[in-house]
């Protein structure tokens, strides 16, 4: 029995596992960078890749610890740079900084930013993923607290084993948004009596300008005109 035994095997061994998210992983992030270029092998979309339901649920949560690791690093990150100089390094005043304790400050405030990137690069071992982590994923969701990628299942099953297709990409850039049509517009009964009453006033005849009024005739008289016509 599997009790307590947290996440999905795959068929695959504890290695073999690490191995394939981290070669997914470094896939989807690179892609972000790599999306647009109409070389060979690039991915169509920038922030996506396809693969299975149960792998792109495993890979997840793979993904997000990263990105909030380096959210956590890009905040640190700002601190640090409000303690260095501007001073071009190996000059004199930089010599002179590196000697103070404005220096030792800048390197406590350094090091847990270091420290983070080797984690990133011991997860990823690839430079370019980790560029793209720290760099311009940190900085797209800086004020979003979770929630960074979204799975979406495919309707076309994979070819040769007819395994349920999903997409995992990364959110704010192909998101739907949501339009509500306009609600129809409520009349009161009061509003619909008065029109309709407004709609069946009798309109008085045009007369031309300098004209004649229009003759008005009484109800009998052609009654009498067609009796008449009998009668002759």
């Amino acid at each position: 029995m599997r009790h307590r035994v947290r996440g999905r095997s795959l068929g695959r061994n504890a290695s073999h596992r690490k191995a394939m998210f981290r070669n997914m992983a470094v896939s989807l992030i690179t892609s972000v960078r790599t999306g647009e270029s109409d070389e060979y092998g690039s991915p169509k979309v920038a922030g996506r890749i396809i693969t299975t339901t149960a792998k792109a649920k495993e890979l997840r949560p793979f993904i997000e610890k990263l990105i909030t690791m380096a959210r956590k690093s890009r905040a640190l990150q700002q601190q640090a740079d409000e303690l260095k100089i501007s001073a071009e390094k190996n000059s004199d005043e930089w010599r002179e900084w590196r000697k103070s304790e404005g220096w030792q400050s800048w390197n406590q405030a350094q090091a847990p930013v270091l420290a983070m990137r080797r984690r990133a690069f011991s997860a990823l071992r690839d430079n370019e993923a980790v560029d793209v982590l720290f760099d311009e994923l940190a900085e797209r969701f800086e004020s979003r607290d979770g929630g960074y990628t979204r799975i979406v299942k495919l309707a076309k099953p994979r070819l040769g084993d007819a395994g349920q297709q999903a997409l995992i990409e990364f959110v704010g850039v192909h998101d739907r948004v949501a339009t509500k049509s306009a609600a129809p517009v409520v009349v009161s009964d009061e509003e619909a009596s008065s029109e309709g009453s407004a709609s069946e006033e009798p309109v008085a005849d045009e007369v031309a300008p300098g004209g004649d009024e229009p003759e008005l005739k009484a109800e009998g008289d052609d009654e009498q005109a067609e009796e008449e016509k009998k009668t002759e």
